[in-house]
């Protein structure tokens, strides 16, 4: 199916969705997060196909996601506060309407994949999802103290998103035809969920995978080991953590979307393809995401418990 083509279908999709009037603009963005990573991250990029009726409706450095159906449309992330209006212009310039947006799935309640989500939510009026450690950070605009960030100086808040559904492991979030699954993978947050649903073009359906971060960052004396626990400090979490990515490179996957694209070079395979080539189609894609971030991990864990003392690696700690 060509591009154009795709286009034309997203059109006609959006034009069965309802007749709904539509609404007063949304209030301007919520304030902006200012970072070392912010500008670049949030450079806007062309929105695309993904495959079938997935796009990918993010930024440079932040994903997030469109699944669209006639019956209506699931979003993924909101990324960073001054994020929403990029993504609400890329969901418009495919020929969708965020209107007719009816979920907002979370991966992570961190301000640079949910700093959106309010801004989104009250342009779409659309259910916003996510686990239930991460529905109380979206609830609270921060992060909560069993947060491997929690310490993060200064503190950062964004806007409060008041009204958040919780799913669990192997839940569903279902519009028409769409169905998109919930996976709890917790380790970079307690309530990292990654999803994963079937996108079909012609008669060629893949699994796609958009997947959490499985970076072992943290802020101040954090530790996945609780050393010192005696004396205050978070459990153990490091089996939780190798659990979370042996589950990622276990799932059926035939494309991986991570929250940072740049993980995976998602713009740079999509900016790759040609006719039926499609670079982002790799079986081996989650097995290769869930190895580098096994690599992290394990260095992380050794250098906690003294066994070695390892650089740190490559650009672990500017991604989050």
């Amino acid at each position: 199916m060509t591009l154009l083509a795709k286009l034309m279908l997203a059109t006609v999709a959006t034009m069965t969705a309802g007749t709904v009037q539509a609404k007063a603009p949304a209030p301007m963005q919520n304030k902006p997060v200012n970072c070392d990573n912010c500008k670049e991250w949030n450079a806007p990029v062309k929105p695309f196909n993904i495959h079938g009726n997935s796009w990918y409706v993010g930024t440079a450095g932040l994903s997030a996601v469109l699944v669209t159906s006639p019956q209506g449309h699931i979003l993924l992330d909101g990324a960073l506060p001054q994020s929403a209006p990029l993504i609400i212009a890329s969901i418009k310039a495919l020929g969708f309407r965020i209107e007719d947006v009816k979920y907002i799935l979370n991966s992570h309640a961190h301000w640079d994949h949910a700093g959106g989500i309010a801004a989104l939510q009250r342009a779409s009026g659309a259910t916003v999802v996510a686990s239930a450690s991460g529905a109380l950070g979206l609830q609270s605009g921060t992060n909560g103290n069993d947060d491997p960030q929690y310490q993060a100086d200064p503190v950062v808040h964004v806007a409060k998103v008041a009204k958040v559904k919780v799913v669990g492991e192997g839940d569903t979030v279902k519009v028409g035809p769409l169905v998109l699954t919930a996976h709890m993978t917790p380790g970079h947050t307690p309530g990292g969920t990654t999803w994963t649903w079937t996108s079909c073009e012609d008669a060629r359906c893949l699994n796609v995978v958009y997947a959490d971060s499985l970076n072992p960052y943290s802020s101040g004396d954090f530790t996945y080991t609780a050393k010192g626990a005696g004396k205050g400090k978070t459990p153990d979490i490091s089996a939780s953590f190798e659990a979370s990515i042996a589950k990622v490179a276990a799932l059926p996957c035939d494309i991986i979307i991570p929250v940072h694209p740049g993980t995976m070079d998602v713009l740079g395979k999509a900016a790759r393809r040609s006719g039926t080539d499609n670079p982002l189609i790799d079986a081996n894609a989650c097995r290769a995401y869930a190895s580098d971030a096994g690599g992290l991990l394990a260095k992380r864990l050794a250098k906690e418990r003294g066994v070695a003392s390892p650089a740190e690696a490559k650009d672990a700690a500017h991604a989050h």
